[in-house]
Order: structure tokens, then C-alpha cells, then sequence
């Protein structure tokens, strides 16, 4: 029996995008990163897959020593406690893990290096998938990077979790660039790449992805091909900018002329604009999931939830992607912590902040930003 993908077209996409916004539920299960995709599941039922997408998860100074409860022990519990269940409630939980995990010292920026434990409390969380490619991947070296996979490749055995954007080896990269993932029937395919490292590729491995590589990427989008839904995540754009680049723009072109059904952005720390390229939905930029930062707009972010039908005679849909506005409140803000929050819950609540003049901050940003896209 076939089956064929039903697209929301080009007109719904621009009417969403332009119309607002609506909340979601999400969860992180244990994934097969390597499933048996020659088996053909049964398709007389009905059932929906869930992905949901965080923006820059990072690890500033600040957040280190505020986590730090003792010699090598740190809590970072207080970050996504607020939608925890909705990360949990995904099938699939999708973040970008913007940092190394390249030993002691632990350091922030302008070389990021995350105490190894946080890579397990985002497991934990829910996370799913951690996304690798972007600019301060190889902020530590290859031995950096190789210590980064090693401590993944842990969290693979632990909690079932995957990597995408970097590989220690021609093989892993064949596995990874792009990873394919059967959940519910759904067969999926992801592929990420990166505009750059801060400090240079390598000749040796463990290698990233680069957007300047398109031989690559087209490979991995045809290696796509029978995949349901191709699922692009490119790290790219101009930081703190709102629009979306030509650059951007060209490449988003690219990628649906050859095969990407949806595109998912991060890189640039605010929320960029949203659109539809040939018919198919692109969201710039998630802007940052968790950090330290706190220039204009830098703590305002989305969470994207997409959502794939697929119906007891076979087809399969993916439907409206959903976008829920969040908040990642410093230290002194709504806790003395850092807390990433719904922002349409917390509007009009100021009295539960511990400082007000944050949740100001918030409700200004969210119109400005808004408004803007």
C-alpha cells in the first residue's frame, strides 16, 4: 500500500506565522539512533509524532558558579523546571548544546567548557537529541571534541540520547550527517551543519558540518530521501539581528529545492523572523534557550513543536508548526536562579517576581520582538 505526505501550503504557513502564536506539550523518550528502517511498521493506525526544538543552550561563568554547590557538584534544576513536562511530554526533544565539554577547567566565554554534568541533567530533562554543529564546537581543540563524544557517546548507553553535527570518525559521520529515526511509524531524517567554528576546522577528526560544504549537504539530503519529513537545523545568521541575511535567505532556497520539508534555526541569540520558502515553513532563529546573556532581546526565545498525523489509511501530515514564547530569567529575576519560563503564563504576574524591573524587561521585549516579526 503507498502512502504520500500531505504539506501545509505556502498560504497557511504565512497566515500562521503572521496570526500569533500557541502553546504545546513536548517529551523526551529513549530514542534508537540506529533503528532497523527496512521493518515497515503498521499503518492502520492512527497516531501523532511530537518534536519539540530549544534554541542555544549555554554555559556562561556566571552560570557555573552559581550552579557550583561544592567540589565538582553542581544543581542545575532550577532551568527548565518550569516546562520540564512539556519537554518530557515530547516524543522527541531537540536542543542546541552550545558549549564543550572539554575537561576542567570549566570555563564560559569567549571558550566554552560545561562541567560534565550538565550534559546528564539534560539528558535527564528529556532531551533527545543534542545538537552539535555550531561555532563553539571545536572552542576546546579536537581533543576537546573528542572528550565531548566520548562523554555522548555515555549518554547514547545511559539514557538513549543522540548527537548530530559532529563525528569522531568517516563512519560515525555516515551515521549522523544525516541521522534517521523511526518514531511511531514516522520516518525522519535530521540534518545539521554549522557556518563556522570560532577557531578554525581541522584536517583530523572529530569533525562538524559546515554550511559552506553544499557537496555534503546535498549528500546528506539525498541519503533523505525516502524519509517522511527531512528536518534541517542549520547554525547560521548574524548575531542580535532580528531579520533573517540574504545569506540566510539563499540557503533556505537551497535547502527546499533540494529536500528540506522544515527548517529550524539558531545561532544569533534572538528571535528572528519567520517565513515560508517554497512552501515549506522557516524559522530563522529560536534565538538562545538558556544563558547568561542579557543585551536587548537576548533572553526572549521560542520553543518550536512539530506535529506529524499519521493517519490509519497511510498518509501522513505534519501539521501547523506550534511556537511558544519563553523567557530565561536571570539570577534575581523570577528566582534567584536561572529559569526559563511561558511567557504568556507569566504575563500579569508580576507580584510573584523576586525583581520586578525583569519581568518589565520581559513584557517589553516579547512586545518589541513580536511586533517585529
Amino acid at each position: 500500500m503507498s502512502r504520500h505526505r500531505d504539506f501545509i501550503s505556502a498560504s497557511v504557513i504565512t497566515a500562521f506565522f503572521l496570526s500569533g502564536i500557541s502553546g504545546f506539550k513536548a517529551y523526551g523518550q529513549e530514542l534508537d539512533c540506529r533503528p532497523d528502517l527496512t521493518t515497515v511498521p503498521s499503518i492502520f493506525r492512527q497516531d501523532t509524532l511530537t518534536i519539540c526544538f530549544l534554541g542555544d543552550i549555554m554555559m556562561h561563568a556566571m552560570q557555573i558558579e552559581t550552579a557550583r554547590k561544592g567540589e565538582d557538584r553542581y544543581d542545575f534544576t532550577s532551568y527548565f523546571r518550569a516546562i520540564e513536562d512539556d519537554i518530557r511530554d515530547a516524543d522527541i526533544a531537540v536542543a542546541n548544546m552550545e558549549f564543550t565539554l572539554g575537561g576542567k577547567p570549566y570555563t564560559g566565554y569567549p571558550e566554552f567548557s560545561a562541567p560534565d554534568t550538565f550534559a546528564d541533567y539534560l539528558a535527564g530533562c528529556g532531551f533527545d537529541i543534542f545538537l552539535t554543529a555550531n561555532n563553539h564546537i571545536l572552542d576546546k581543540g579536537s581533543e576537546g571534541a573528542a572528550r565531548t563524544i566520548e562523554i555522548y557517546r555515555r549518554l547514547e548507553k545511559e539514557y538513549g540520547i543522540c548527537f548530530i553535527g559532529i563525528a569522531e570518525s568517516p563512519e560515525a559521520r555516515s551515521d549522523n550527517f544525516p541521522l534517521k529515526l523511526r518514531r511511531k511509524g514516522i520516518y525522519l531524517s535530521l540534518v545539521n551543519f554549522t557556518y563556522g567554528t570560532n577557531l578554525g576546522g581541522t584536517a583530523h577528526w572529530p569533525k562538524t558540518n559546515y554550511m559552506s560544504d553544499r557537496d555534503a549537504i546535498l549528500k546528506a539530503l539525498e541519503k533523505s530521501g525516502k524519509a517522511d519529513y527531512t528536518i534541517v537545523l542549520p547554525h547560521w545568521g548574524d548575531e542580535y539581528h532580528l531579520r533573517h541575511s540574504a545569506r540566510q535567505e539563499d540557503m533556505a532556497e537551497w535547502l527546499a529545492e533540494n529536500g528540506a520539508d522544515v527548517i529550524i534555526g539558531a545561532h544569533p541569540h534572538v528571535v528572528q523572523d519567520t517565513a515560508a520558502v517554497r512552501g515549506i515553513p522557516v524559522i530563522y532563529s529560536l534565538g538562545n534557550a538558556v544563558s547568561n546573556m542579557s543585551a536587548a532581546n537576548t533572553q526572549l526565545e521560542l520553543m518550536v513543536t512539530l506535529r506529524i498525523v499519521r493517519h490509519g489509511n497511510g498518509d501522513i501530515q505534519m501539521l501547523v508548526p506550534e511556537l511558544t514564547w519563553l523567557w530565561c530569567s536571570r539570577p534575581g529575576g523570577y528566582t534567584d536562579d536561572y529559569a526559563v519560563i511561558p511567557v504568556e503564563e507569566h504575563i500579569g504576574r508580576r507580584d510573584e517576581w523576586k525583581g520586578g524591573w525583569e519581568y518589565d524587561k520581559m513584557v517589553s521585549t516579547y512586545e518589541r520582538v513580536r511586533n517585529n516579526n
